[in-house]
């Protein structure tokens, strides 16, 4: 029996040793020992390095990771002319909008609002960002959808576009006025000779319409009612003449005439004035 007592206490003291020396307790890392002897997966990352973190720092996860790349946007279309800018490639795009119908005046080389309306409207048409300024891509839609535009184009004689000349105009030497396109077209035998811009008199002074003749020039002049200057001067009706304005060149179409018909261009009514003679046709019509 007391050979059986000490058996006993020999295989308890055999069990708490086991208990003390790990068997069944966490490993160094934290992890267990499986049955077999063989680590867990705790213990296995004992091995690892970040175990040497303190509790509160998680590793990194592999997204954070500076090796992994990540996703950039593509580069947005260059820039290449917007409002303000002033230059000879304006000049072009207003040449090539108005080849297509989205710009109706002479290409200024300046890009303003209108300029920007213009190819906004383009830009919208071919399903592209309608950012009212010219990139990379617009330019390249609008050059394959345009030619090369001519000198005359560039740099049109006025800057209103000339309408369908009066029948009246057709035969003869004429300076033919109108008042629908606002521009003065001198013409021999339905040629257009000379284009400009022109103004006309207000409501209560218009410019009379009809077929008229040149009665007499006169290179210098001043009003007799008005006592304003009127250079270039060529009077078809009374009163009545085509002549040079400083005001229409100053101002534009903000003012009017007191019936003549005025002209901004000093140079190009220079040039026609030495050629028109006396008994010329002058027609102004709508």
């Amino acid at each position: 029996m007391r050979r059986m007592s000490v058996l006993h206490r020999t295989m308890m003291a055999a069990v708490a040793l086991a208990v003390v020396t790990g068997c069944s307790a966490q490993a160094a890392g934290g992890g267990r020992a499986s049955a077999s002897g063989s680590p867990s997966k705790g213990a296995a990352a004992s091995a690892d390095p970040v175990t040497d973190a303190k509790p509160s720092e998680a590793p990194p996860s592999p997204s954070a990771s500076p090796s992994t790349p990540e996703a950039t946007p593509s580069a947005a279309p260059k820039v290449l002319m917007t409002e303000g800018t002033e230059n000879e490639q304006v000049r072009e795009l207003q040449a090539r909008l108005r080849q297509i119908g989205y710009f109706h005046r002479s290409p200024t080389a300046f890009y303003g609002s209108m300029t920007a309306k213009a190819v906004s409207g383009f830009q919208t048409k071919r399903g592209l960002p309608a950012t009212g300024s010219v990139d990379e891509v617009t330019w390249a839609k609008l050059v394959a959808m345009t030619r090369k535009p001519t000198a005359a184009e560039l740099r049109p004689s006025t800057t209103n576009t000339l309408d369908r000349p009066d029948a009246r105009c057709m035969t003869g030497r004429v300076l033919c006025i109108s008042k629908e396109s606002r521009t003065l077209a001198w013409m021999i035998d339905g040629k257009v000779i000379s284009a400009m811009d022109v103004r006309f008199g207000s409501e209560n002074t218009p410019t009379r319409e009809g077929s008229f003749s040149v009665g007499w020039k006169a290179r210098e002049w001043t009003s007799t009612i008005y006592h304003t200057p009127m250079p270039y001067a060529m009077f078809f009706s009374r009163g009545q003449a085509v002549h040079y304005s400083a005001d229409f060149a100053a101002r534009g179409y903000n003012g009017a005439s007191h019936g003549c018909v005025n002209v901004r261009d000093k140079g190009k009514l220079a040039s026609v004035f030495d050629q028109v003679r006396v008994g010329d046709k002058v027609v102004v019509h709508w």
